[in-house]
């Protein structure tokens, strides 16, 4: 199958259950194309058991789309950044070391503790799980989702300074959770060897440099923008600058996540402030926001296509619920910790650690580290475990939110 034949699948597919999703379930376009993608995916399953149909024909429908350069290597980027625009730098500035512990120091508790607490469990129920790929798992479903979070918080009507906290470090937890991940993976192929000097290094080069270079270029695409008013350009520099900080930061060794963050996050401030009319930035929010939407569709329409060619999906059910609760584990210890430290010094409302921790819902990133893992038998442990989780987390915790914030968070409070 063709590029664009495999592409034309998946738009018609994704438009399918965006059409569905409005007229049946009127439920967030992220957790709405979620659902319907899981319900597809466990009716073919379904048939096939049965015998009605031969699931072996969409199962080899699956190798032949390249997974981790179509996603890692394409959509993130862009979903990055459209999450990116919509953050006041301002407002960050004020829970600047919330943002800036939750997404370093958290990021990294939580992969030790999910990687140990999975290790553990798996060997509990029999599974030869290495220890590296339970740390690689941690690392991959430690980041929170930008683009779920900002839709479902924004939705549930979250006071500001708790709505930039989450959204925040699920922006830059995302570059760090990235740089860690391939770190880890680094050792587990024998790219690099196991020293602290190596990962300390490749973690300084790939976050300061990737800031670095995010600045240098949404700078430079800011003082193009200063010098002409024309929305058409001025969008068409902004793809550019989105593609063009990931593709060199990933052609300097750098960290693609970091850099298209710091990008979005100049050019959406002093972009769409100092530099844009409003008819573009009404333009330019609108196409973001459009692009954002249907690569959100088609991850998730991708991941349950996956899950159809995984041989032992039965098997790994039980891993995955587990997972479930190591995961949950995890996000409250990386949370209380620094929270509780931090307290000292810093006011947080109450309800701010619940809040964090049911808050922190996992999507694109997740995914798209999961399928940059080796082939065998544990890429598929652990890309069925991803799924799971990440559904619980859209589906469940997503749909939760709301309540739980109207009960924690008193309705004058939500107004302001």
């Amino acid at each position: 199958m063709t590029l664009f034949q495999t592409v034309t699948v998946l738009i018609a597919l994704t438009a399918l259950g965006g059409y569905l999703n409005h007229r049946l379930l009127s439920l967030p376009p992220t957790i709405g194309l979620m659902a319907i993608s899981l319900v597809s995916s466990l009716v073919l399953v379904f048939l096939g058991k049965t015998g009605l149909v031969e699931i072996q024909r969409y199962a080899r429908f699956v190798p032949s789309i390249d997974f981790s350069d179509l996603v890692f290597h394409g959509f993130l980027a862009f979903l990055l950044f459209a999450g990116a625009l919509h953050v006041d730098l301002g407002d960050l500035y004020k829970v600047k070391w919330t943002v800036t512990i939750l997404s370093t120091f958290g990021t990294i508790l939580s992969t030790v503790v999910i990687g140990t607490l999975f290790w553990s469990a798996s060997h509990a129920l029999g599974y030869d799980l290495p220890f590296i790929y339970a740390l690689l798992f941690g690392a991959l479903i430690s980041p929170t989702d930008p683009i779920a979070v900002l839709g479902i918080i924004k939705k549930a009507g979250a006071p500001k300074d708790l709505e930039t906290r989450i959204t925040g470090e699920s922006l830059f937890n995302d570059g760090v959770g990235a740089v860690i991940f391939l770190s880890i993976l680094d050792i587990a192929t024998g790219r690099s060897g196991p020293s602290i000097a190596t990962v300390s290094w490749f973690f300084v080069q790939e976050t300061l440099g990737s800031i670095a270079l995010g600045w240098l270029l949404g700078w430079m695409t800011f003082r193009l923008i200063r010098t002409i008013d024309d929305y058409q350009v001025e969008i068409l520099l902004s793809i550019a600058l989105c593609m063009g900080s990931y593709a060199l930061a990933d052609a300097l060794r750098m960290s693609g996540p970091i850099a298209v963050v710091v990008a979005g996050l100049l050019l959406g401030n002093n972009g769409l402030k100092r530099a844009m009319s409003k008819k573009t930035q009404e333009y330019l929010g609108t196409f973001w926001e459009l692009v954002d939407e249907i690569l959100n569709s088609l991850l998730f329409l991708l991941m349950g296509l996956e899950i159809l060619a995984v041989k032992e999906t039965d098997t790994y059910l039980a891993l995955g619920l587990i997972g479930i609760v190591c995961v949950l584990t995890g996000r409250v210890i990386s949370v209380f910790i620094p929270i509780k430290t931090m307290s000292a010094v810093v006011s947080f409302p109450k309800g701010t650690i619940a809040l964090l921790t049911w808050g922190g819902l996992r999507g694109a990133l997740s995914i798209s580290l999961a399928f940059l893992l080796p082939q065998g038998h544990v890429r598929e442990l652990i890309l069925t475990t991803t799924y799971i989780v990440v559904l619980f987390s859209i589906l469940v915790q997503g749909l939760s939110f709301g309540p739980l914030l109207r009960r924690l968070v008193p309705p004058t409070r939500i107004e302001d």
